[in-house]
C-alpha cells in the first residue's frame, strides 16, 4: 500500500503544528520542509515528533555533504527519514545511510537537480538507503510545459523503490501510485487548500481506492 506523504512547506513551528493537527489522520508522513526547518532549526523536529509520535516524521535536510554527521541530528532530534541530494558524492549517502542504521530510521535520496533521475535512483539504492524521491522541485515545476508524466514515467522504469514529489494532486494521484511508488508527496494541494483536512482526506480516499 503507498503511503501519502504531507509536504510542509511553512516558516513557523506553530503553523506547521496546526497543519499537522489536521491533516494527520489522513497522512503517513509528516515532511518539515526545507525552508521550515532553516528557519526554526532542529527544533521544529522535535515538536512535530513529539505532537505525532505514532506518524514518520521526515526532516528534508537535502544534505549535500557531511551526510553522517547531518543525518545524526535529525535522528537525534527525533526524525525518522532525512534526505541527502542525489547529486552529492556516494560517499555523503553511505555516512548518512551508516546513521540511518545506528538509529534504526531510514535515509531518502532526492533527485532535484538530477539530470537521469532514473540511474541515479538506481545507483543509490545499492547504497541502502530507503527510497528515492524523484522529485521536480518548484523551480522546475514553474517552467512552461512541466507536467508530473515526467516523474510517473521515470518511476515505472526505475525498478527500486521510489516517491514522487511535485504535482501530486486530486488529479493525478491515480496515476502516481499506478507507477508503482512507495510514497506518493503533496504539498500545495494540501497545504495550499482553503481546507487543508478535507483535502488531504480526499488524497487519502484516492489513493487507497486507486
Amino acid at each position: 500500500m503507498a503511503k501519502l506523504q504531507v509536504a510542509i512547506d511553512l516558516l513557523s513551528t506553530k503553523e506547521a503544528l496546526e497543519l499537522a493537527a489536521k491533516v494527520a489522520p489522513y497522512v503517513d508522513i509528516i515532511e518539515l520542509g526545507t525552508p521550515l526547518i532553516k528557519s526554526e532549526g532542529l527544533a521544529v523536529i522535535k515538536a512535530m515528533k513529539a505532537a505525532h509520535p505514532d506518524k514518520l516524521v521526515f526532516a528534508d535536510f537535502k544534505t549535500a555533504d557531511t551526510g553522517e554527521l547531518e543525518a545524526g541530528m535529525a535522528f537525534g532530534a527525533g526524525a525518522d527519514l532525512v534526505t541527502i541530494l542525489g547529486s552529492v558524492d556516494d560517499a555523503t549517502v553511505i555516512g548518512a545511510v551508516k546513521a540511518a542504521k545506528e538509529h534504526g530510521k531510514g535515509v531518502v535520496v532526492d533527485t532535484i537537480g538530477v539530470k537521469d533521475r532514473v540511474k541515479r535512483a538506481q545507483e543509490v539504492s545499492k547504497l541502502g538507503v530507503e527510497f528515492v524521491e524523484l522529485h521536480a522541485g518548484l523551480d522546475e515545476q514553474a517552467q512552461p510545459g512541466y507536467s508530473i508524466q515526467v516523474l510517473i514515467d521515470e518511476a515505472k522504469r526505475a525498478g527500486v523503490p521510489v516517491s514522487i514529489a511535485g504535482g501530486v494532486n486530486i488529479d493525478t494521484i491515480a496515476a502516481v501510485k499506478a507507477a508503482g511508488v512507495a510514497v506518493a508527496v503533496a504539498g500545495g494541494a494540501i497545504y495550499g487548500a482553503k481546507d487543508p483536512a478535507a483535502a488531504a482526506k480526499a488524497l487519502r480516499e484516492a489513493l487507497d481506492a486507486a
